[in-house]
């Protein structure tokens, strides 16, 4: 079972911008559907990007627009460039597959937007 490490958060104004890496513990090729998640305080776990094996991407409404999913397979990483950052994106970001049983989830990375 493949295992995943994020990193690459921190706190950030409003407005501002921060780029999250997920390092992927093998060959991430044969992996067709991977995706960011996010959990905020007192709220489920969400998908909001997810990128194929094709590099076909899809991404939720209250991120579409300001965040981006990439995947360097030669690096085993997913990314997610986050920008126009809002307090309402403040939640601890994971990676993971997308499928009906995902991998088991890492520690995350915490993602604060405050002033």
């Amino acid at each position: 079972q493949v295992q995943f490490v994020e990193s690459g958060g921190g706190l950030v104004q409003p407005g501002g911008s921060l780029r999250l890496s997920c390092a992927a513990s093998r060959n991430i090729v044969g992996i067709t559907h991977m995706g960011w998640y996010r959990q905020a305080p007192g709220k489920q776990r969400e998908l909001i990007a997810s990128i194929t094996s094709l590099r076909s991407t899809n991404y939720a409404d209250s991120v579409k627009g300001r965040f981006a999913i990439s995947r360097d397979n030669a690096k085993n990483t997913l990314y997610l460039q986050m920008a126009s950052l809002k307090p309402e994106d403040t939640a601890v970001y994971y990676c993971n597959t997308v499928t009906a049983i995902t991998s088991a989830w890492g520690q995350g990375t915490q993602v604060t937007v405050s002033s």
